[in-house]
């Protein structure tokens, strides 16, 4: 039996234009972009062109573009690099309750270390008030945080409002921006960021290899500490591999952008509306419009999550809650959502891709259909 995949906000697999330009690189072009010789200058121009292809889509500037191992690197150094080349200006960081555990847990080490972090509830859609954010403000604020879409239910939030907050108050802001490359328009001059996280393996890229925007005037605090790789960022030989694949997937991410989003959205709406007119007792989580085209995030009522996933035996997706023996995990951005019990342990979340097609959409709602009422039967 196929298994239809239905887990793009986990991973995407690499795309095929993306590997064919990877290919030179696991053995022809193999120098280091360090060296001065010949093959050495090639992987050089190979890291700068994907460079250039990923200024292209973030409409930025090149040398603003600093590849990184993974998203969690980039929002590590984001965050980590500004709190502390800005210590002397003061100490307080403000972020919201249902970022990723690639910022919380790096705004909880910085607890640690003598900062104080404001968290910034949410509403019943996941959205951050941007007037929260600038009631939080003090004169020690040096970093604003916040998620530019949210992995789980897909809510995009008012990030070129908190910008502007941001901006008048003389604040650096951070958007992760690791759900909404190549699924909605990511262009750092309409956003006001002075930061952006990218994470190669969730817009068809490899893993293992991520980019962070700097904007030009941003100070950081180094990272990686060794050569001066990277404008003198970020220490290491550079990945040409992998670097190479993420250069061709934001190639392709901006040029087919609008086709992808209409791809991803239609399967999803359909998912969606085919579910609802076949179930009860289903919550729709995430707001119902300002959404990631490709994210739906469903909770089952009096159902468990972990059940539910094990019982399908053709669709891939992810649980919200994690039900064991004497307790129930609940995802932490559906108790900052206030989700009831009863449906947040019954939460799945499934995200379309740009591979995905109807016919595996119409195989999944029959295969999701039939376990939801067979469970129900009970």
């Amino acid at each position: 039996m196929k298994l239809i995949y239905l887990d793009y906000n986990a991973t995407t697999p690499i795309d095929p234009e993306v590997a064919e330009s990877m290919l030179p690189y696991l053995n022809e072009y193999f120098g280091n972009p360090s060296s001065s010789h010949r093959i050495g200058m090639q992987a050089k121009r190979a890291v700068e062109k994907a460079r250039n292809q990923i200024a292209d889509l973030l409409n930025c500037q090149t040398y603003e573009i600093v590849f990184t191992s993974c998203g969690t690197e980039s929002n590590n150094y984001a965050i980590k690099g500004t709190a502390f080349a800005n210590r002397s200006r003061g100490n307080h960081i403000i972020t919201s309750t249902i970022e990723h555990p690639a910022v919380t847990e790096v705004c909880k080490y910085l607890e640690t270390q003598g900062f104080e972090i404001t968290y910034i509830p949410v509403d019943e859609f996941g959205m951050v008030e941007p007037r929260d954010i600038e009631t939080a403000i003090t004169s020690k604020t040096t970093l604003i945080t916040i998620m530019h879409a949210n992995n789980e239910v897909g809510t995009i939030q008012p990030i070129e409002e908190i910008a502007e907050i941001a901006k008048k108050k003389k604040i650096i802001f951070h958007t992760d921006a690791a759900q909404s490359i190549g699924k909605i328009t990511t262009q750092v001059d309409k956003l006001g960021v002075d930061l952006l996280s990218i994470a190669g393996h969730k817009l068809y890229a490899p893993k293992g290899i991520g980019a962070l925007y700097i904007r030009e005037e941003i100070q950081l605090e180094k990272f990686m500490h060794g050569g001066n790789q990277e404008q003198d960022f970020r220490a290491g030989t550079e990945n040409v591999l992998e670097i190479v694949g993420l250069g061709k997937a934001c190639e392709i991410a901006k040029r087919d952008l609008e086709k992808n989003k209409q791809i991803m959205k239609q399967t999803r709406d359909k998912l969606q509306e085919e579910l609802f007119n076949e179930l009860n007792d289903i919550k729709l989580n995430g707001h119902p419009k300002k959404r990631l085209p490709n994210t739906l995030n469903l909770s089952f009522k009096n159902l468990e999550a972990d059940y539910i996933l094990s019982t399908f035996k053709n669709v891939a997706a992810s649980a919200g809650a994690a039900c064991h023996a004497t307790d129930i995990t609940i995802s932490p951005v559906l108790e900052a959502m206030n989700i009831p019990i009863e449906y947040a342990k019954g939460t799945i979340r499934f995200s379309t891709g740009k591979m995905t097609t109807n016919e595996e959409i119409e195989q999944a709602v029959k295969s999701i259909v039939d376990v939801i009422r067979r469970l129900k039967s009970y």
